[in-house]
């Protein structure tokens, strides 16, 4: 893991790195524990369900500085009944829950909003591939996943803590990254296992066309 050192004052100093301290972590994953049920309520998908996300989408992306949506922008989250789908706009509503804290109101921008907005279509897309809207509100590692993901997608830095720190912690905690590097453990075992398997074979050829000569 990265660590930071006197020698790279970027890792040690988020201001050096043009980064921006953000609210801390314990925060933010305060009040995604702290979900109300209202963004918790099935998504509507084919016309069926509870809560419009994409008008959930539309009044965050105001509230963070960023422009009205029209029905074009705002397409990404009509989308048709899938379970993959339905897992992804319950984080999407936790995510813009988590988006509605005043700290990022205080803060709104144009750069806010519309980096908050990618966030909501493509950011959270790595959580939503292993949990649900509330599995996320309920696992404290996947609250702090989250949370950390934000803050980098915003290039913020969470309140009290280094940039290799905040790094070295969303390495940790990122369950998409874990599979891709088991992904590239098994498929490196698997070809050594392969080129052991053909060295075997190639031995065992040549001591039987040694034993036939003879």
């Amino acid at each position: 893991m990265t660590s930071a050192t006197s020698a790279d004052p970027a890792a040690a100093d988020p201001a050096a790195a043009g980064l921006t301290a953000g609210p801390s972590i314990e925060h933010l994953t305060r009040r995604i524990a702290e979900t109300p049920g209202a963004f918790l309520a099935p998504p509507i998908l084919d016309g069926r369900g509870a809560i419009a996300v994409d008008a959930v989408v539309a009044d965050c992306v105001a509230r963070c500085g960023g422009p009205v949506l029209d029905p074009s922008v705002a397409t990404p989250f009509r989308v048709p009944e899938s379970p993959a789908n339905r897992r992804w706009l319950t984080v999407v509503l936790v995510a813009a829950w988590l988006l509605h804290d005043p700290w990022f109101s205080e803060q709104a921008s144009a750069h806010l909003g519309t980096t908050a907005l990618r966030f909501l279509v493509d950011g959270v897309l790595d959580v939503a591939a292993y949990v649900d809207g509330a599995t996320l509100v309920a696992d404290p590692d996947r609250r702090e996943e989250l949370a950390r993901k934000l803050l980098r997608t915003l290039e913020l830095t969470p309140e009290g803590e280094t940039l290799a720190l905040a790094a070295d912690r969303l390495a940790t905690l990122d369950m998409a990254e874990q599979s891709r590097v088991m992904a590239a453990t098994r498929a490196a075992e698997e070809r050594a296992e392969a080129v052991r398997r053909a060295m075997h074979e190639q031995a065992a050829a040549e001591a039987a066309a040694k034993a036939s000569r003879e």
